[in-house]
């Protein structure tokens, strides 16, 4: 089993990547293979509404996202990570995680994410937490991905990866997200060695819009 965890932030190994590692050790320990996936610190472009993922396959611009729907099918679960940038997720993790689910679904690649538990990991100098918290939970929330939580939210402070380090309650939370996550996990696996099978899908009806 692989949790594939995404570092949002600009910082290859700042304040969201040390709370990532601090659940991926917990993970390790529990027996669960980790990979952390970084979402760069180049320009990354928005959706842009050209629907070429349903005519090829994936995004028009090929760059981490393309990459990551890639890298997805191999992994059982998901952890998104992301700094706060005036108290809402940063520009370049809603980006990212717009064209990754858009595309994927639109691509007929919706499977990879589709039933598998995800998380987010927000991390914080002072607030805008819960906003960033609440923000990155609906992709999951859309896309039949089970949401699994810690003690507290899944939040960690401090404005260097040492502050981090020092924030007992938020590194706590960090292993039990961990530990929390790789339970999921094997109980999901128990559930396919018992024959259980996937909720049954509906076919999509169209769009009910709020206009007539």
């Amino acid at each position: 089993m692989k949790v594939l965890l995404v570092n949002g932030g600009p910082h290859k190994e700042g304040c969201t990547y040390t709370a990532l590692t601090e659940v991926c050790k917990t993970l390790n320990e529990e027996g669960i293979e980790t990979e952390i996936f970084w979402v760069g610190n180049k320009p990354l472009s928005g959706c842009i509404a050209c629907f070429n993922c349903k005519k090829t396959g994936k995004c028009v611009f090929n760059d981490t996202v393309n990459e990551f729907v890639e890298k997805a099918e191999t992994a059982d679960a998901f952890i998104f990570g992301s700094p706060v940038h005036y108290a809402g997720a940063t520009g370049a993790i809603t980006s990212f995680m717009d064209r990754v689910f858009y595309s994927a679904f639109q691509a007929g690649k919706g499977d990879r994410f589709l039933f598998k538990p995800a998380a987010t990991v927000i991390s914080a100098r002072r607030a805008g937490t819960t906003a960033t918290y609440d923000q990155l939970n609906k992709y999951f929330g859309i896309t039949q991905m089970p949401i699994i939580s810690s003690r507290y939210w899944n939040m960690v402070h401090g404005g260097t990866p040492d502050e981090v380090r020092k924030d007992e309650e938020g590194m706590q939370i960090m292993r039990i997200l961990g530990r929390n996550m790789a339970y999921y996990l094997k109980c999901i696996q128990a559930g396919k060695e018992k024959g259980i099978e996937l909720p049954k899908q509906e076919d999509k009806i169209n769009f009910t819009n709020f206009i007539r």
